[in-house]
């Protein structure tokens, strides 16, 4: 009978255990097959089935019950009207735009100036200041060459402020406005996820970011309604849905290395000699259920950790002498919430191949 546990058994000894190779070569098609299928929408139930299931599956054969899983509380940032950067007015606030005759600026200036301009949302107010940056340096030419030298530096000195703000006002319009609280924002994970996720939120992060560095760099050219596109796009983009999908699968994998940890306690499943009962039925456990579906779903989420980061590290990293104390307090926390989510599946590994390694390399012996 042992024999032909072990005929079925048959594998290789595990040589390294990573987060997508916790089988043996001979096996990887068959991974690689059930990744395929993973991508085509084979979701089994979305992922906290699946992570349920393969909890139930892995605690029977060692004895235990399935533990409860405390699950994370969901990690929103603070509220865009608590992280709005207060910024200084200019002495033009009050100027009498028909002054600025002759110059493109006074459109903006009259706009800037207005019942609207004054209660303008934070993307609005940014392209006025971008647009202020642009027609500036035109107005300071003409009135200068009209005689008007002491208006000319006051449109400078205006200027030279505002280009200082506008790290703070990019901020106020993006990091810290509503639009990315949305993103952050989840209702529920979808079952499918990360499989039909749009394009489209990575497209806008990159492009708000990309004008962002334009912008610190002095190209004051900007796409109004591109740029409002491009934040709409943002509040509809699944940064929550990752945390989340990052946040459960990290509670459930911790669950299930408690389970592994209590059941070295007991004793190992094999010896140098001998194949415990229990051992075929947990290998089996870990590759269909742990390998076929969590790794490989593990995996889609982590592509799409990186791809969503990306930008948003990068705008962070731009604006990082302006960020908030809240804001940052919640970054650090939000970094540490995604690392965790995506190391759980490694230290999984790490425990299944401490409580199954001599187990391998005895279905190797004895086959």
């Amino acid at each position: 009978m042992a024999g032909a546990q072990s005929r079925r058994a048959k594998l290789k000894p595990i040589r390294r255990l990573g987060v997508a190779s916790l089988t043996v070569t001979k096996f990887r098609p068959l991974i690689v097959a059930a990744q395929i299928l993973f991508v085509a929408g084979c979701t089994g139930g979305g992922q906290s089935s699946e992570l349920e299931n393969y909890l139930e599956r892995l605690a029977r054969p060692l004895g235990f019950d399935a533990p409860p899983v405390e699950m994370p509380k969901g990690l929103l940032p603070p509220r865009a009207e608590s992280l709005r950067i207060s910024l200084p007015g200019s002495k033009l606030d009050g100027l009498d735009f028909l002054r600025l005759r002759g110059c493109a600026l006074q459109q903006t200036i009259a706009r800037r100036n207005s019942s609207l301009g004054r209660v303008a949302p934070t993307s609005q107010r940014l392209l006025l200041e971008l647009a202020f940056l642009r027609d500036a340096p035109a107005c300071i030419e003409t009135l200068r060459s009209d005689g008007r030298g002491e208006l000319a530096e006051l449109i400078q000195e205006t200027a030279i402020l505002k280009q200082s703000q506008l790290p703070a006002l990019i901020f106020n319009a993006t990091l810290g406005n509503r639009e990315y609280r949305d993103f952050w924002r989840a209702t529920a994970i979808p079952e499918d996820y990360p499989v039909n996720t749009s394009s489209l939120a990575i497209t806008a992060l990159e492009q708000i970011t990309a004008d962002a560095m334009r912008w610190m760099s002095g190209d004051f050219q900007a796409d109004e309604l591109a740029f409002e596109l491009a934040l709409s796009e943002v509040a509809k983009g699944d940064g929550g849905e990752l945390l989340a999908a990052l946040s459960h699968q990290a509670a459930h994998l911790a669950a299930g290395d408690g389970l592994i940890v209590k059941s070295i306690a007991k004793g190992p499943l094999c010896t140098a000699n001998t194949i415990g009962p229990a051992a075929p039925i947990v290998r089996t456990v870990v590759n269909k259920f742990f390998i076929q579906e969590i790794q490989a779903r593990a995996a889609s989420i982590n592509q799409r950790h990186y791809a969503l980061i990306e930008p948003v590290s990068k705008l962070e990293l731009l604006l990082a002498e302006v960020l908030p104390d809240d804001y940052e307090r919640w970054r650090v926390y939000r970094g540490k919430t995604l690392a965790h989510g995506t190391q759980a599946t490694k230290d999984h590994v790490a425990q299944l191949q401490a409580l199954l390694g001599i187990c391998y390399a005895e279905f190797a012996t004895k086959a």
